[in-house]
């Protein structure tokens, strides 16, 4: 059982137990009217429903508590041993590209962190509910925002750090990962700018096509942000 079909099965009891209910509720409505009214008839007509309505109703509810397949122990598991699995399936099927990575998921423009021990997932710096199928609508939604980073901005910071690793070197090429050690020189502050939101930022700005500083210095990349 993948959690995609477990929360399937989930909506479709709560679903099923919301209309029992609702049909119970509006049954006694319609004898509480009769009776304001002195409807005898339908006082009857409704008292002899009820029962079966409510039977029905108790029913439902109770297919609606034991609808989800996962123990509290199962789910801690699942999350950190399948969920990631399951999420890149779904979306696949989905046309969204998810490139793994050692901190996380990214997904342009978004990271996506699996929290296993807080039943969450994180997507950029906001927590929401783990459902891959409402995970990857999130994605998707941001994905079709304009980016609120600016690639013109972020070539700016590289090439400042680009130049304080090279001196008089200038003009040589660096790995991108001592431009990321140079950016993350300050104490605790690679905590608040890991590896993948460098990555994500490069994928930014590989995609944005700016390759040209205010200064007029030009940036290429000469192997693939991936």
């Amino acid at each position: 059982m993948k959690f995609e079909q477990g929360f399937a099965d989930t909506e479709r009891a709560a679903v099923a137990a919301e209309k029992a209910i609702s049909l119970l509720s509006s049954s006694v409505k319609q004898l509480h009217k009769a009776a304001g009214e002195g409807d005898l008839l339908k006082i009857r007509k409704l008292s002899e429903r009820l029962g079966g309505i409510l039977d029905s109703a108790h029913q439902e509810v109770a297919n609606a508590q034991t609808a989800w397949p996962f123990t509290p122990a199962e789910e801690e598991a699942y999350l950190r041993e399948s969920y990631e699995s399951e999420l890149i399936a779904v979306a696949a099927a989905e046309n969204l590209q998810i490139q793994k990575r050692d901190e996380g998921l990214v997904v342009f423009p978004s990271i996506v962190r699996i929290l296993p021990a807080e039943l969450t997932v994180k997507i950029n710096k906001k927590k929401t509910a783990v459902r891959p199928s409402h995970v990857v609508s999130i994605l998707k939604a941001i994905q079709s925002k304009k980016p609120k980073a600016r690639p013109e901005s972020f070539l700016e910071v590289l090439h400042r750090a680009y130049r304080l690793l090279v001196g008089n070197d200038y003009g040589k090429t660096v790995k991108l990962a001592s431009i990321y050690d140079a950016l993350t020189m300050l104490p605790g502050s690679s905590a608040n700018y890991d590896q993948t939101e460098f990555v994500r930022d490069l994928y930014l700005l590989d995609r944005s096509g700016v390759t040209e500083t205010r200064s007029g210095a030009v940036c290429s990349l000469p192997a693939s942000t991936g």
